[in-house]
């Protein structure tokens, strides 16, 4: 049998050629900061410093890493952030399914009116003060649950994870459920979480980078260095190499610019590197949880 083509016009064949062309340059302007920024963290400082670094490295080295990996927190951080990571998100995600399942329901007595407050702080906030106030008298302050706890409620993961629930189970479903003798707390285990992979590893994955990348709570709630979450240490890496210049001569300054420049570029790189390995096992979700995020209910 011959395969039928459909003819394209000279517009439609423009429209194509003009999108293949837009999607190449987002393209490229979306991987060249990448492949600039791990071909910066393995080139020799000198090279980055006098900007010969386009696309490739230049006199490669390992000079950066080994200046992270030498500091003495390094290790105990990366195991902080991860712990703090897949704690928190665990949290994250027992909180948000409990807070938006009934916000779901039909059924829920004054359930606008809940939804509303939840969205009001969105809006308005105690401040810096207050919260670190209410972390104190909590007994939180220098353990590791103030890193977990502040962060665990996202409203915008709740009205996601709500609007997925409202569209993709319908009310017939718990209704037969109800008939058959099955109660709320047995229809949410047994049905409800068993159709809601998509949202679940969604709300996990948005969970999971806010709490890898959170430095400011450590910052704010912690003085031991021993709790210091990953991103913390890095900080204090790269702000310990900044030293005054009139301590050093022309090229020992030279050196130490070099150095931090070199350790900019390889810190973003070993903060980044855990979760772009992540991502493309959870890629199909996220996408679905954008376009669930777009739906108005």
């Amino acid at each position: 049998m011959k395969e039928s083509h459909i003819l394209e016009s000279r517009g439609d064949k423009w429209f194509n050629w003009t999108n293949v062309l837009l999607i190449s340059l987002f393209l490229v302007v979306i991987l060249y900061p990448l492949i600039f920024v791990v071909s910066a963290s393995i080139s020799s400082p000198d090279a980055v410093i006098s900007g010969k670094v386009w696309l490739w490295p230049v006199h490669p080295t390992l000079e950066g890493y080994a200046a992270v990996f030498k500091h003495k927190l390094i290790w105990s951080s990366f195991r902080n952030s991860v712990i703090y990571t897949v704690a928190g998100t665990c949290f994250s995600v027992v909180l948000t399914i409990a807070a938006a399942y009934p916000l779901s329901r039909r059924d829920l007595f004054g359930k606008n009116w809940i939804m509303l407050l939840f969205v009001f702080t969105t809006m308005f906030s105690g401040g810096l003060i207050p919260s670190y106030l209410l972390v104190k008298d909590l007994g939180m302050l220098n353990t590791a649950w103030a890193m977990i706890i502040p962060s665990a409620m996202s409203v915008f993961n709740i009205i996601i994870t709500r609007t997925y629930f409202k569209t993709t189970l319908p009310d017939e479903m718990l209704e037969a459920a109800q008939i058959d003798g099955c109660n709320d707390f047995r229809y949410v285990f047994s049905i409800v979480l068993q159709l809601s992979g998509p949202i679940i590893a969604v709300v996990a994955l948005y969970s999971a980078v806010g709490y890898w990348n959170q430095y400011f709570n450590g910052l704010l709630y912690l003085d031991n260095q021993k709790l210091y979450p990953l991103q913390l240490v890095l900080r204090e890496i790269l702000v310990q190499n900044e030293v005054d210049a009139s301590m050093l001569d022309m090229k020992e300054i030279a050196a130490q610019e070099g150095l931090r420049s070199l350790l900019k570029y390889s810190l973003i790189v070993v903060s980044s590197l855990p979760l772009l390995l992540v991502y493309p096992f959870v890629q199909k979700y996220f996408i679905k949880g954008v376009m669930i995020g777009s739906l108005k209910g």
